[in-house]
C-alpha cells in the first residue's frame, strides 16, 4: 500500500492499470480481521464466525472468483433504522464475502485516492474525523477574526451517485479491470427489502463497505476539485487549509 501511495503521489495524473495483483489471500485476511463478526448477515444468511471456521478454504475460493470475473455480487439486503429525528434511514448489508472483497478493493484505493484527496475533506477518512474539521473551522475563524459559515448538506447522497459519472471519474485513475468490474456489480447489485428485489439506476448502498470511499471520489471531483478550480479563483480571503 505504501509503495501505490508514493506512485500515486509523485504521479497525480497517472491512471492506475496492474493493482488487482495486489489483492491477495493476505490482504484478504486482513480484511476479515479488520471486519465485524457479530454484524448483521447478508441475503445469504452466513455470519462472519461461520464464514471463519474455514477461512483459508473461503477466502482462496473468493479470491479465485474475484480474480477471474466469476463472482457475483448479491443483492443487498436492506433495513430500516431511526435516525432519531422521527426519521428511517436505509441501510444496506452485504453478505460478510462482499464485505471482506469490498474492504479488500478500498484499502487499494484509497491508497491511491488519499493522495489526491484535499486537506479539508473530513469524512470517512483514515484518521480524520468531524470533530477535526470543526475545530479547523474555529481555529480559521479566530484568525480571521469571524467569517460566514455555510452549512449544506446533499440529500440521500449515498442513494444519488450517478453510475455513469462514478465510472467516468473513476477511469481518470483505476484502469484495472479487475477492480473496475468488481466496483460495477457492486453499484448494480439488487436490493431486497421485504422480500422485493429492485435494482436502482443509481446510489451506492449506505452500508456498504465500499461507498464510502466511492462517494468521497465522486464528492472529491464533483464538489472540491470544482469549488478549488471555479470558485476560489472568485473569493478574496486567504484558504481555509
Amino acid at each position: 500500500m505504501q509503495r501505490i501511495a508514493k506512485l500515486a503521489q509523485e504521479h497525480p495524473q497517472r491512471a492506475f492499470t496492474n493493482l488487482a495483483h495486489h489483492i491477495d489471500l493476505d490482504l484478504l485476511r486482513a480484511a476479515f480481521a479488520l471486519t465485524r463478526k457479530d454484524g448483521a448477515t447478508g441475503v445469504d444468511g452466513v455470519t462472519g464466525a461461520a464464514y471463519g471456521e474455514k477461512l483459508e478454504q473461503n477466502l482462496q475460493d473468493l479470491l479465485d472468483r474475484a480474480k477471474s470475473g466469476t463472482d457475483r455480487a448479491p443483492a443487498v439486503r436492506r433495513v430500516l433504522i431511526s435516525k432519531g429525528d422521527g426519521r428511517m434511514r436505509p441501510l444496506g448489508i452485504p453478505t460478510i464475502e462482499d464485505k471482506l472483497l469490498q474492504r479488500a478493493v478500498a484499502m487499494v484505493l484509497g491508497a491511491v485516492y488519499e493522495q489526491d484527496f484535499m486537506p479539508c475533506s473530513y469524512g470517512f477518512r483514515p484518521a480524520r474525523s468531524a470533530h477535526q474539521a470543526l475545530q479547523s473551522i474555529w481555529d480559521d475563524t479566530m484568525q480571521m477574526g469571524g467569517a460566514w459559515v455555510i452549512e449544506a448538506d446533499i440529500r440521500d447522497c449515498f442513494g444519488s451517485l450517478d453510475h455513469a459519472w462514478m465510472r467516468a471519474i473513476l477511469v481518470r485513475r483505476i484502469r484495472d479491470g479487475v477492480l473496475t468490474r468488481l466496483i460495477d456489480k457492486w453499484l448494480t447489485a439488487g436490493i431486497l427489502e421485504n422480500g422485493r428485489l429492485s435494482r436502482p439506476n443509481s446510489g451506492s448502498p449506505q452500508g456498504g463497505v465500499i461507498s464510502p470511499l466511492l462517494a468521497n471520489i465522486y464528492m472529491h471531483d464533483v464538489l472540491d476539485t470544482w469549488f478549488e478550480t471555479t470558485v476560489r479563483p472568485w473569493l478574496r480571503g486567504r484558504p481555509s487549509w
